[in-house]
């Protein structure tokens, strides 16, 4: 199978190790993963602000830069959804039927890393060990738009020596939403005030989630709290081995 990372801006710029991990994952499970380098933005912060028209040079570039591959794996609901929801819609509503017949073939072999794990790949048990106390947060778009349901989960409850817990209100919004974030900061706050406290109930020493966006607004509340809780993403639990600790 002829697999590509798409990276995600957020990944390539700030976080690099959601990145790496998933690389690191998936070569350990026998597959071997491509990097293309005219990949960009897919667009998403474009179309979600009403910019739908300045979104459609990169989702034209995104269908042309992924358009060979079997299967395009993304560290991120986000972004994940953006291109399954977003790309052939945005491209068939401003009139271009060609590009939104190619954007959705794309969009229908592109996936979410829990997603293509266990539905793609057919597996919960990926061989992973991560020796820790750790809580998950389900992020909005994964959750409501992808509707990953349970497969992270399932992926974490097979991980060698992990201490799963659960998380409380874990299907309530951490409060990021993107630009959401920017142009509602005092709301925003309020729920990040809101899921750091069920966190820190929760005693983990990780959060764990699949969106980098999350985790960075979720993060960087908690090291504001000095509450000692670190944020992982779900990649580099799954990429963890006994060897890398």
């Amino acid at each position: 199978m002829r697999i590509a990372l798409f990276v995600t801006c957020l990944a390539d710029t700030l976080f690099p190790q959601a990145g790496r991990a998933t690389v690191a994952l998936l070569e350990r499970l026998g597959h071997q993963v491509e990097f293309p380098r005219a990949q960009t933005c897919c667009g998403q912060m474009h179309v979600n602000t009403g910019y739908q028209r300045e979104a459609l040079p990169l989702i034209r570039r995104f269908a042309d830069t992924f358009a060979g591959y079997e299967a395009i794996v993304v560290p991120s609901g986000s972004c994940a959804g953006s291109v399954r929801h977003q790309h052939a819609m945005v491209a068939s509503r401003l009139g271009d039927g060609e590009l939104a017949s190619r954007a959705e073939a794309v969009a229908a072999r592109t996936f979410e890393l829990s997603i293509f794990l266990t539905d793609v790949l057919g597996l919960d048990d990926v061989g992973a060990y991560y020796p820790h106390r750790v809580t998950y947060h389900p992020t909005c778009h994964s959750l409501r738009l992808l509707r990953v349901g349970d497969r992270p989960l399932r992926l974490l409850r097979h991980v060698a020596g992990i201490d799963l817990v659960e998380l409380p209100d874990a299907e309530v919004c951490c409060g990021f939403g993107g630009t959401f974030a920017v142009k509602n900061p005092d709301v925003s706050t309020a729920m990040l005030a809101d899921k750091m406290r069920n966190i820190v109930a929760t005693r983990a020493e990780a959060c764990v989630a699949g969106d980098s966006s999350c985790l960075m607004h979720i993060g960087g509340g908690l090291s504001r709290l000095s509450a000692g809780i670190r944020t992982v993403h779900l990649a580099e639990v799954l990429a963890s081995t006994r060897q890398a600790g």
